[in-house]
């Protein structure tokens, strides 16, 4: 019987080692698409930066079921950070498409990260901006788009979305800023917690600033546009 040569042993071991990490990686996806999601990479980063800061952090996060968050709430984020998630895949191609062409200008750098990218994200990876980073968010998109429904998606997104310093879903925002569970969130108060999404660490919640106010009523106009909470009967 012929030997393998080391180097084929190893090539072995490794499209092993992918393969099973591959696995592991879609059981683990198809596993959260029913568990609750107590903690997030992210919210162990910012533990961690405080205390090598050595500042005070009231980190709070609460896990809350669909039906006890406020159905502006749902709307509100859809209307501020992905106007197509009830009809696309997992990514939006055309701003995807627009981003690289105002990149290629010169034009300062525009997300287009889907919500359902934005949970991959959050739930499996890291901050930053490396080609080896999107490569793994477009891998775990794909599989939480096939294996989970809309509503859990954003279920998720509105669990683990950070709406400021130490407040992490919608639960403990609305706690936090406004006294209430996020069940009784109203439109306005859904359309301010969604202002802050693209920055939560730089704009806030409680004495926001014009901008903030100002794109407040942009999606409050967003919301009505994309009609209201019938936009969630489909999902």
């Amino acid at each position: 019987m012929q030997r393998r040569s080391p180097a084929a042993r190893i090539l072995r071991k490794a499209v092993f080692a992918l393969l099973a990490a591959a696995v592991a990686s879609i059981v683990a996806v198809a596993a959260l698409r029913f568990l609750p999601v107590p903690v997030t990479a992210f919210m162990f980063a910012e533990r961690l930066a405080a205390r090598a800061e050595g500042k005070p952090l009231d980190q709070r996060q609460e896990w809350v079921a669909w039906e006890a968050i406020s159905p502006h709430a749902a709307v509100a984020v859809i209307a501020a950070e992905d106007q197509k998630f009830p009809a696309h895949d997992g990514f939006d191609f055309e701003a995807i498409e627009k981003a690289v062409t105002d990149a290629q200008r010169g034009r300062r750098l525009r997300g287009a990260s889907t919500i359902s990218q934005q949970v991959a994200k959050n739930l499996f990876l890291w901050s930053g901006q490396s080609w080896v980073r999107k490569g793994l968010e477009a891998w775990f998109t794909v599989w939480i788009e096939f294996t989970w429904p809309k509503r859990r998606i954003l279920e998720v997104y509105l669990n683990v979305a950070q709406f400021g310093r130490g407040t992490w879903g919608v639960e403990a925002a609305s706690r936090r800023f406004f006294g209430k569970p996020a069940a009784r969130l109203t439109r306005h108060e859904a359309a301010l917690l969604a202002a802050v999404l693209p920055n939560p660490t730089h704009y806030r919640v409680v004495n926001p600033g014009p901008y903030v106010r100002r794109r407040q009523q942009w999606i409050l106009g967003q919301m009505d546009s994309l009609g209201g909470r019938s936009l969630l009967e489909g999902l």
